[in-house]
């Protein structure tokens, strides 16, 4: 990080935050998802998706929401671009296992219906769409005031690919990694961001770090979209991927056990400095949790890494090495 939460941070008197102190645990929520699995079975085939054999192709599926950054929308009174993320945060894993993004359903849950925030929430869903080349197959608005406060959106997402085009999802030793960078903090984390950066400021107070913008702007800026780099992944013979949501830089771990040596990181966006600042956060803490300026990474073949970055806004950024850890910045994350 640029400025460590140990040095010169005016929080150092007060509690770190942490995840979990703020109620989200990365261990806990991922122990109940094995239990879920185990209590009916998983045919799951990647990390990213599920896969449907369908006969010469593989038709797959990945749902997700949007998670807390709703709650930032709502305070602000802008929901415009949180489509966008819900879009993204789904065409983005089917990309990490290798498959093209197809169709579209998304799923509101509202307590009360309020046309101008479903028009926001829509406007966004189809700059989303656009952006990632897919169809809208449908979708479904439930209106349950007795279950939900606010509103919630989630979708799911459907795709396709040929058998022989699915990332086998097992980096090796000797691979290449190539990052890409986020836009920012994406859409995971935000629990953890909102309680810091709203100790002493509010979503309206402009962003220091960023002039003529708000804290609420700045956290807003719509995750990416990464479904152009399919096909150049295709093309240069990519082993693996990791979309890195939530569980931050430990998402490298889904490539395999293998020691992920970042010497070249990308720079991590202030939003992070900021966030780390305000919430005295660890800097362990950080990488575990965001993205830290990088979106997305691949493990491919070191002669053919080269080629990769250059066709697209991709980096080298380090290595695969034996072992079972993400070394960055310092740290080492297992």
């Amino acid at each position: 990080m640029t400025e460590s939460a140990d040095d010169g941070n005016q929080h150092d008197d007060e509690e770190r935050l942490t995840y979990a102190d703020t109620g989200v645990d990365i261990d806990a929520s991922e122990d109940a998802t094995a239990a879920l699995l185990e209590a009916f079975g998983s045919d799951l085939t990647t990390e990213y998706a599920g896969l449907l054999d369908i006969g010469d192709r593989y038709l797959a599926l990945a749902t997700d929401g949007v998670g807390t950054k709703l709650l930032v929308a709502e305070a602000v009174g802008d929901a415009s671009t949180i489509g966008i993320d819900c879009i993204a945060m789904n065409v983005n894993d089917l990309v990490a296992a290798g498959v093209d993004p197809v169709g579209f359903v998304d799923y509101l849950a509202i307590d009360d219906p309020d046309e101008t925030l479903t028009n926001e929430i829509g406007e966004g869903l189809a700059v989303g769409l656009e952006r990632a080349d897919l169809t809208m197959l449908g979708g479904e608005t439930a209106v349950m005031p007795d279950v939900v406060e606010g509103f919630d959106l989630a979708g799911t997402c459907v795709g396709l690919a040929d058998k022989d085009a699915v990332f086998d999802g097992e980096a090796q030793v000797g691979d290449a990694l190539v990052g890409f960078p986020s836009n920012g903090i994406h859409s995971n984390g935000l629990t953890l961001a909102r309680e810091a950066v709203t100790r002493e400021h509010d979503y309206d107070d402009e962003f220091p770090l960023v002039p003529e913008r708000t804290i609420g702007e700045e956290l807003l800026r719509p995750t990416r979209i990464y479904t152009d780099l399919l096909e150049p992944m295709c093309d240069h013979g990519v082993h693996a991927a990791a979309h890195v949501t939530g569980g931050g830089w430990t998402n490298l771990l889904r490539m395999g056990d293998r020691r992920y040596v970042i010497d070249d990181p990308l720079p991590a966006q202030s939003i992070f400095e900021f966030i780390q600042r305000e919430g005295a956060v660890t800097d362990e803490e950080m990488h575990r949790t965001f993205n830290m300026g990088t979106g997305f990474v691949v493990a491919l073949p070191e002669d053919a890494a080269s080629e990769l970055a250059a066709e697209t806004d991709g980096r080298i950024i380090g290595r695969v090495a034996e072992g079972k850890t993400v070394d960055i910045r310092g740290l080492s994350l297992s």
